[in-house]
């Protein structure tokens, strides 16, 4: 097996996700257990994550230089390998930034690179640089502006790279990965299949006779989980669609029609579009704005409990994704609070039952099209729990959910008619809260300024900017400046992630 040792990466768990699929056993550690995990486990190899914080930041954890002198391959992966170089005498600062994709060239095929061709995107995700190698260590691979991009100990199995190998947008990432266990650490590869089964049997244990009120938002996350559920304990389970009037229009009808037939349950509509204004009238940072929406959720749930004898349980479609985002490990760093994770107040009554919290959204489409569900619900766009609320930069007022509602509308209508719509892994518009000048039939208009956004990935965790042809951005364009009142002008967001996340806020 390989340990993962855990410095706070928003990836870290992705390392691990890459490693199981080839069929690697992991454990994944804190950098304060790592000494003692390895006498027990004996791994074959050590993997140091990366991490939010620079290796020269007062509170910057450390790893037991020991595991260095062990035997075992270790592999520094960004602030893996800061750390690394710094602990054995290397040299590290703040040289050159890179957030997004970058080329990497290769000067070593040995080992990591492997069967791999002499350049290709790589991501990275960092601010500081090694500027100066430790001893006995030697360059694999360069980019642009980092001259130790990848490296290795010269007799030892001790490597480093700058750029994240687990993210998705990395070429031949899970490629690199599997060099580094077959061909560093020795290890025989056995992929494990996703055991829905298990999944199954598990909820209807934890469950008992219990009932379960699920929030059911009608997206691939809460379909799969619904499924999941339904299957394990039948109609102790009762899904519950909140109008909260912040999703996309068709929501509501596809609740009402389809998914009675999925679940072989009817899903309870509450009518609560007013309640959700209300609640966030006058808010307008970020933050607040999803632990509004993610109390008020709860606060309905909670009252729908008390018209049912036995309901202990609350099922959510949290995904890993959201988890992580909303710091889910030990010394990862707050990114934003998700309505279904940080966003949930302390003090609630129902327990949480998350069967997809440690899945990725393929994965979570994996097992759905195990379940048997209809991929129009499978691969079905996501949509964010907080719905338009998120994409509405500032208060969001009727008058410009409104607004939101009908130029997120046009995006999707317009990609579908080109045929591109299933080309983006997701595509909105947001009202940006910025207004500019506009000529409106011959004179001055101020007004509000929409972005659109729409991109590509597998697993959320990093994403590309879709590359719509120009004559399907220009009526897009065209549409929402004449058809949504009081806009000015439209803009296309073109950031990755890294450095952007996919919403605004």
């Amino acid at each position: 097996m390989i340990l993962i040792i855990d410095f706070g990466s928003q990836t870290t768990h992705l390392i691990g996700r890459r490693l199981t699929d080839l069929g690697v056993e992991v454990k994944i550690v804190d950098p304060d257990e790592a000494l003692v995990q390895i006498k027990i486990l004996k791994p074959a190899g050590i993997i140091l994550s990366g991490g939010p914080l620079s290796v020269y930041a007062d509170k910057a954890p450390i790893v037991d230089p020991k595991i260095f002198a062990l035997n075992i391959p270790v592999l520094g992966i960004c602030y893996g390998w800061q750390l690394t170089a710094k602990l054995l005498k290397g040299k590290v600062e703040y040289h050159a930034q890179e957030y997004g994709p970058t080329t990497l060239k290769i000067q070593e095929f040995t080992d990591l690179f492997y069967g791999l061709p002499d350049k290709f995107a790589v991501y990275e995700s960092h601010g500081d640089s090694v500027v100066k190698l430790p001893k006995d260590f030697e360059i694999l691979a360069s980019t642009g502006s980092v001259e130790f991009a990848a490296v290795k100990h010269k007799e030892k199995k001790i490597f480093g790279v700058q750029f994240h190998p687990e993210m998705e947008h990395t070429e031949f990432g899970s490629q690199i990965l599997q060099n580094f266990a077959t061909r560093v650490c020795s290890l025989a590869l056995k992929p494990k299949e996703l055991e829905i089964d298990k999944m199954i049997a598990e909820i209807k244990e934890k469950v008992g006779s219990h009932q379960v009120i699920g929030a059911f938002s009608g997206g691939t996350d809460s379909a799969v989980a619904g499924t999941i559920v339904a299957r394990a304990i039948g109609k102790q389970f009762i899904p519950i669609y909140v109008d909260s009037g912040l999703m996309r229009e068709e929501t509501l009808s596809r609740i009402k029609n389809d998914f009675p037939k999925i679940l072989g349950i009817k899903v309870k509509v509450i009518e609560a579009r007013q309640r959700f204004l209300k609640a966030l009238k006058g808010v307008t940072d970020p933050e607040q704005k999803r632990k509004t929406i993610g109390k008020l959720y709860i606060d309905i749930f909670e009252e729908e409990m008390q018209k049912h004898k036995d309901v202990k349980f609350l099922l959510q479609g949290t995904t890993y994704a959201d988890f992580i985002h909303s710091q889910g490990s030990k010394r990862s760093a707050h990114i934003k609070s998700h309505h279904n994770v940080g966003g949930l107040p302390k003090n609630m009554k129902l327990k949480l039952l998350e069967p997809l919290r440690y899945f990725y959204t393929d994965q979570v489409r994996q097992i759905g099209l195990k379940l048997g569900l209809p991929k129009s619900v499978v691969f079905q766009q996501p949509f964010p729990g907080p719905g338009h609320a998120v994409r509405i930069l500032g208060e969001v007022t009727a008058q410009r959910l409104a607004k939101q509602v009908q130029a997120d509308m046009i995006v999707v209508q317009e990609l579908k008619k080109a045929g591109w719509y299933e080309k983006a892994f997701q595509c909105w518009s947001i009202m940006t809260g910025t207004k500019s000048t506009a000529v409106k039939g011959d004179g001055r208009a101020y007004a509000e300024v929409v972005a659109v956004r729409a991109v590509t990935t597998k697993d959320r965790m990093s994403a590309e900017w879709l590359q719509i042809p120009y004559e399907i951005l220009a009526r897009i364009s065209t549409r929402i400046v004449n058809e949504v009142p009081d806009i000015s002008r439209v803009v296309y967001d073109i950031t990755s992630k890294p450095p952007a996340t996919m919403e605004w806020e």
